[in-house]
């Protein structure tokens, strides 16, 4: 790593970066609809995404020492891989099962693939300069993120319009180019990321799997410490529930509007691109909000006015309203990722704090499978407009669990959830928090779009 400079360093971390979420942005605007396209139900696909739901919930701290143990590259090079199989998958899938494997495949993806690539870049950028700066690479990021997403969207949707071609349907181009970008991504991966791995490997992973079970246990305890902290993470219950309405029952919302699902996919490309950008938007209003009313207030309202763009998407006419009412969403999604993630960072002491930011991330992903198979079951049985009304509920009465966070800024208590330090010198400590996530201080920071935060829930 050492023999690297800095620029080197961020530039090849950027590079991978946009090449992992390229893939991402060709597949959301079709993947719903193409499951659809293969013959199953709005049920099953909710059932279906229960299975990366509950892989990730399964694995997202045990694995947390795991890129440290082995080193940073071949854990990502493994989940790069188990991507590809993935994708393979979902492109002959036919069935329940087999989509049901390609999504679980996703979930070890997700957990395997969260946090290695941006700790490489952070410990090489040290390497290389022990005073540099990594924080612009890593706000740098949430820019290259949202390019590569919206990039992705928008070629996904010509694909949509050009199709089919031969044999291939429309829906099913985008993701086999799609698969030909994982390739290139893994390639990529193998010759940019450079790494001095530990001799102590092996001692190190022993060590991290007799830890897991510990670590699970001490993560989980800290809600019992703090009630601001246990009301934060709750929040995430129903943000998970209902986030299911515009990352899985929008495009489906669309194609009944419009009466033809190639049509909707290829308008979700370009409406995929604003969205981001918008998300973006959204994200840059933080500093704003922390001035104006403070985090958690802004917060919670957050939660009310996303539950009133998910009302619009339902019961909007017409493609043009329910395309406003979702780009309106993914601005308040922007905003309001900052505004949590900043309150659960006050929380927290110690070397636990990536401990808590990845539980608060676990309860999302019950909390989503378990929406997309009630929503989805339920837009069977009633209508889709009809599931995204529930859906829009359930993330207003979320605005709430606000209250504790604010009431202990006002009074200026500290309830922070704290435990011992780690002994084992055979562990890594976790890392400290994320320098991109704006933590409330006197003065408000500036906020850096919270793009990985709301694009890992998609997949």
């Amino acid at each position: 790593m050492s023999t690297l400079s800095v620029r080197q360093v961020r530039f090849r971390y950027l590079t991978l970066y946009g090449l992992r979420w390229l893939p991402a942005g060709l597949m959301i605007p079709v993947m719903i609809l193409l499951m659809q396209e293969r013959g199953l139900s709005l049920s099953q696909i909710g059932l279906v995404g229960t299975a990366q739901g509950l892989i990730v919930l399964a694995l997202e701290l045990p694995t947390g020492g795991l890129a440290d143990a082995l080193g940073r590259k071949p854990v990502l090079a493994a989940a790069w891989m188990v991507c590809l199989i993935s994708l393979g998958i979902f492109a002959v899938a036919d069935s329940f099962w087999l989509f049901f494997l390609s999504w679980a495949l996703q979930g070890v993806y997700r957990a395997l693939d969260s946090g290695p690539l941006e700790s490489w870049y952070v410990d090489a950028t040290l390497a290389a300069d022990p005073e540099a700066e990594y924080e612009r690479g890593l706000g740098f990021a949430g820019t290259v993120i949202g390019v590569a997403i919206g990039a992705g969207a928008l070629l996904s949707g010509g694909l949509v319009a050009l199709g089919p071609v031969g044999p291939v349907s429309a829906l099913t181009l985008p993701l086999l180019v799609a698969i030909a970008l994982q390739v290139v991504a893994l390639i990529a991966l193998l010759v940019l990321l450079v790494e001095t791995r530990s001799a102590k490997g092996a001692r190190a992973l022993r060590a991290s799997v007799v830890e897991a079970p510990r670590m699970v246990g001490q993560a989980v305890g800290l809600l019992r410490r703090s009630r601001v902290l246990l009301a934060l993470v709750a929040v995430e219950l129903f943000w998970g529930f209902g986030m299911v309405t515009f990352e899985s029952l929008l495009p489906v919302r669309l194609a009944e509007v419009i009466g033809d699902a190639d049509r909707a996919a290829a308008l979700l490309g370009p409406a995929g691109s604003a969205a981001w950008l918008a998300n973006a938007a959204g994200a840059a209003l933080t500093p704003l909000l922390l001035r104006w009313l403070g985090a958690a207030p802004s917060a919670a309202l957050m939660r009310i006015l996303q539950g009133g763009t998910v009302v619009g998407m339902g019961l909007l006419a017409g493609p043009v309203g329910v395309i406003v009412a979702y780009l309106a969403c993914y601005t308040v999604h922007g905003a309001s990722n900052p505004l949590h993630m900043g309150l659960l960072h006050r929380q927290v002491d110690g070397p636990y704090r990536t401990s808590v930011i990845s539980l608060n991330s676990m309860m999302a992903q019950p909390a989503g499978a378990l929406g997309g198979v009630v929503l989805t079951a339920l837009a069977d049985r009633t209508s889709i407009s009809t599931a995204m009304l529930v859906g829009a509920v359930v993330l207003a009465v979320a605005a709430p669990l606000y209250l504790p966070a604010w009431r202990a800024g006002r009074t200026g208590t500290a309830d922070r959830a704290k435990l011992p330090p780690v002994t084992d010198p055979d562990r890594a400590a976790p890392a400290e928090a994320d320098p991109t996530v704006p933590v409330e201080d006197s003065a408000p920071s500036v906020a850096v779009p919270p793009a990985e935060a709301a694009v890992t829930r998609t997949r």
